[in-house]
């Protein structure tokens, strides 16, 4: 039976989603993060040598990282739904999407958060990544205002990666998305899906939708 870990407040969100909407039956399993320091606790570190959400266990098997386990739940028990054919006009930007999500955006979003705690507020490493960041919600913009998903015409894996980018980072929690009327339509279609409600009433029950 496929399982799915799920840290609250964390990138794992993602796999109770993507499960939700490929309408799978899984067993679903919340941990709730330290109260001294706001980490995983020592169970769900122990799931898997990095200690780090996401994590699935499929009988004996253990697996980590959103990518490889969005990958395995649709190819194993969603038969490619949320991957466009290869042949598909679509399939090239839902893999640019899906991997750069991870690769570049949140890896931009988390470089920030640390800067933000050091004291290089104006320097070389700072300007860089401002910089990094200001192209990267630029080009999420535009493409929101080209297509209805991330991947093309139709909901894509890509989409199960990059929403959690969108809802977790600084912009969203600042509520300084006014600028982006392209980001907010699309959050607001994904608040709107069953699949993600659902999803979202399992992993974050108190969390707030998002934008109506």
């Amino acid at each position: 039976m496929l399982t799915v870990h799920h840290l609250g407040i964390s990138q794992s969100e993602r796999i109770v989603w993507l499960c939700e909407e490929l309408g799978l039956e899984y067993t679903f399993k919340r941990y709730e993060r330290r109260a001294d320091n706001r980490l995983a606790p020592d169970d769900y570190k122990a799931l898997h040598p990095m200690g780090i959400a996401p994590v699935i266990t499929d009988g004996d098997f253990v697996l980590g990282e959103s990518g490889a386990i969005c990958d395995y739940i649709n190819m194993k028990y969603g038969q490619g739904k949320l991957t466009p054919p290869v042949d598909d006009a679509d399939f090239a930007d839902h893999l640019f999407w899906f991997h750069w999500s991870n690769g570049t955006f949140m890896a931009t979003l988390m470089m920030q958060l640390v800067l933000s705690m050091t004291k290089d507020e104006g320097g070389f490493a700072t300007g860089f990544v401002t910089d990094r960041s200001t192209k990267g919600w630029a080009m999420i913009e535009q493409r929101l205002g080209e297509a209805e998903f991330f991947g093309g015409r139709h909901l894509t894996l890509a989409d199960i990666m990059m929403v959690y980018c969108l809802t977790t980072s600084r912009a969203f929690r600042d509520s300084t998305l006014d600028a982006f009327p392209n980001i907010q339509a699309y959050l607001a279609r994904i608040g709107a899906r069953p699949a993600y409600q659902r999803a979202m009433a399992k992993a974050e029950p108190g969390m707030a939708p998002l934008l109506k």
